[in-house]
């Protein structure tokens, strides 16, 4: 499959669909909170991509997904499906968001404390967050996607963590996944040559346990089979000239280089 190389006008677009992700993270972060079911954080979001942003929430039957947001909880590695359970204390759960704008979509992720975490869950979290860091900042026109998976590997597995192969993380712009894939494993100047224009995403899932996993019957929620925690970040990236632009970066990160 052909890479699509994004014009001004559509990187423009991905801009604007990229902040309103992030907007979406930045609202619901006051509402996790014990007592809170997934379904009212799905509800809420919902609400305010279509009423405040005028945008479209992506997942919302996508391949049949019934949701407008994902929400994994724990040992959920992705694709968590809102529901009624009620959060607790010390739960971590990551919420993956996707707004359609202008036809262009925004993509991104991050997980949030329930309270106060175990101090191996916030290792976890911070782990796979700056392994997320870490993978972005290889990104520059000419190097490969196999750089940016070994960074994230070396990072999570020299942290004794490990990575979830099953999942990658993919272009976008028009289309909600797209070529290349970003596998986040592997091999320095192995896969697609980074070109100025490439939009995709970077997502690694970073388990404290094993590695492996299994898909629920629901069809879509994934576990560690091992039911260890794991946790997940996720960034929209442009490659520029020099380098790279998040586009779905929020306020807070503005400073997330001094995490590396």
């Amino acid at each position: 499959m052909a890479i699509n190389i994004k014009t001004a006008a559509e990187i423009k677009k991905m801009r604007i669909a990229g902040k309103l992700a992030a907007d979406v993270l930045t609202m619901i972060e006051p509402y996790v909170v014990a007592g809170v079911s997934t379904d009212e954080l799905d509800q809420r979001c919902h609400n305010y991509i279509i009423d405040q942003q005028q945008a479209i929430p992506a997942p919302l039957n996508y391949k049949g997904f019934p949701k407008s947001i994902c929400t994994s909880v724990n040992q959920q590695v992705c694709h968590g499906i809102p529901n009624q359970k009620k959060l607790k204390k010390g739960d971590i759960v990551n919420i993956d968001i996707t707004v359609i704008k202008d036809e262009y979509h925004g993509d991104t992720s991050k997980m949030f404390y329930v309270g106060t975490p175990s101090p191996q869950a916030k290792r976890l979290s911070e782990v796979a967050q700056k392994a997320m860091y870490i993978g972005i900042s290889q990104i520059k026109p000419k190097a490969h996607t196999g750089d940016i998976g070994h960074a994230i590997q070396k990072y999570a597995e020299a942290n004794y963590c490990s990575i979830v192969r099953e999942y990658c993380g993919h272009g976008i712009g028009k289309k909600f996944h797209d070529a290349p894939q970003i596998l986040h494993y592997g091999k320095q100047g192995t896969g697609s040559e980074l070109e100025v224009g490439m939009t995709f995403t970077v997502e690694p899932m970073v388990n404290l346990g094993k590695r492996h996993i299994k898909q629920l019957s629901d069809g879509w929620t994934v576990v560690t089979k091992d039911r260890s925690l794991s946790a997940q970040w996720e960034h929209t990236i442009l490659v520029t000239e020099t380098g790279f632009e998040i586009l779905t970066l929020r306020e807070e990160e503005v400073n997330w280089e001094h995490k590396l």
